[in-house]
């Protein structure tokens, strides 16, 4: 489980993304390269890293659900993810 200042350093990192999207497209299309550089640092969507919603794990992490491989088995496991079940054969 990732500490809360973690999580809250990415949704921090996410909000100032959005902020920023516009801004940074016009500023890009324009070849402004000195105003792209007065932007914060953590308005760049490189900045950002995928991580659990729910634990904060930033490995392992499955796009399609927006959770960690662990996550998702405990919740596949338990019925809890819609139209996945375990396999066998």
């Amino acid at each position: 489980m990732a500490k809360e200042s973690v999580k809250a350093r990415e949704r921090k990192r996410e909000a100032a993304v959005a902020k920023y999207a516009v801004k940074r497209a016009a500023l890009k299309a324009a070849g402004d390269y000195l105003g792209l550089d007065k932007l914060p640092k953590n308005a760049s969507p490189v900045r950002l890293h995928n991580r659990c919603k729910l634990t904060g794990r930033p490995r392992g992490y499955m796009r399609k659900f927006g959770i960690s491989r662990v996550t998702f088995r405990e919740m596949a496991s338990n019925g809890l993810i819609p139209g996945v079940t375990k396999s066998s054969w």
